[in-house]
């Protein structure tokens, strides 16, 4: 197990700035996952760490060793990228021993450790099959005894479940998670699935324009987002402009919202007359089809409604803005369109954010 630092990194492809001074730590034994849209640095981020990418400014550490001039081989790194990269004409055993032969390990070492790699990703018994024997989750099974038996330092993911469809992902997202906890190796994911970063991993950092937007923990991130990029790429979130009218005693400020209606919740930062942008989850909204509007309640008609088995989703007209809502299936049926609905939320659900 090993602790990643990489220091004021910098990347640049003609005038992109693909990493843009990033400065962040990879922990001990921990899963880290980079998130963000295409473009926007977390994958020249896992090959400079790799040392595929050849950093223009900045430094990586692995247990306080600059590894900048340390070719890719000798940097004792684990890679795994989202094609698997199988021999075709290789069976598996020979697929998962590849990168001990070519380090000269000895026969015995190589078949025992090949054993208990398999072991461990659930494949015994499929030693002298083919990659295209195999199902595709089985094949990521393959690719990931192949990156862990050689006992690397880090391991380093990109985009590992992707190729899979949703149900076999979401089997081998637990299945990669048991894994990495029984090993106990540090770990560095790239992906763009947001439901995948918040199971896996233990931290995330959310990337854009080569800079990191925001980073902690997945609950931490999620529930309080910091800006509305932050909020809109990492789950789903309405976004209430208003004016601050007034703040009591308690903490809780008054909004008067662009949109009509009035709000209250606690700011990070704020005065008397000034406009601040607040957050709202789709799942943190109750809807009702009696009531009255108020102070974080507001009135609306109901436009468009889907049915997706576990959940309902309600897209709610609000004055002239479109507000998103989950509803969990409880069998109460839904709320037909055209309906006039009220919506509320704790004041502990709103969250202010930068534009």
């Amino acid at each position: 197990m090993s602790i990643v630092t990489v220091t004021d990194a910098v990347k640049r492809y003609d005038a992109v700035a693909a990493l843009d001074g990033v400065t962040m730590t990879f922990r001990d034994g921990e899963f880290f996952g980079l998130l963000g849209p295409s473009g926007s640095g977390k994958t020249t981020l896992l090959r400079a760490n790799a040392g595929v990418v050849t950093l223009d400014r900045g430094q990586v550490l692995i247990d306080g060793q600059d590894v900048g001039g340390v070719a890719v081989h000798a940097r004792n790194i684990g890679m795994m990228f989202q094609n698997y990269a199988l021999f075709p004409h290789m069976s598996v055993a020979e697929n998962v021993a590849f990168g001990l032969e070519v380090r000269g390990r000895p026969r015995e070492e190589v078949a025992q450790r090949v054993k208990e790699a398999l072991a461990m990703v659930r494949l015994g018994g499929l030693e002298q099959r083919k990659p295209k024997q195999l199902s595709g989750g089985q094949q990521q099974r393959v690719a990931l005894a192949r990156a862990l038996v050689t006992r690397p330092k880090v391991l380093l993911l990109d985009e590992p479940l992707g190729a899979l469809d949703k149900h076999l992902r979401q089997e081998m997202q637990v299945e990669l998670r048991r894994i990495q906890r029984l090993v106990g190796i540090t770990t560095i994911f790239v992906t763009h699935d947001q439901e995948e970063a918040l199971t896996l991993s233990d931290r995330i950092a959310i990337f854009d324009s080569g800079r990191i937007i925001q980073e902690g923990a997945p609950m931490a991130v999620y529930e309080r987002p910091v800006t509305r990029f932050a909020a809109g790429f990492l789950g789903e979130a309405n976004f209430l402009q208003g004016r601050v009218t007034a703040i009591e005693t308690s903490g809780l400020a008054r909004i008067a919202l662009d949109l009509g209606g009035e709000v209250s919740c606690r700011l990070s930062s704020g005065q008397v007359g000034q406009t601040v942008l607040l957050a709202l989850r789709p799942e943190k909204i109750t809807l009702a089809t009696g009531g009255q509007s108020g102070v974080n309640a507001l009135r609306g008609k109901v436009l468009d409604v889907v049915f997706s088995g576990n959940s309902t989703t309600y897209r709610i007209a609000v004055g002239e803005q479109v507000v998103t809502l989950f509803r969990q299936n409880l069998a109460q049926g839904t709320v037909a369109p055209g309906t006039e609905v009220v919506l509320s939320w704790s004041p502990d659900h709103l969250v202010q954010v930068t534009p």
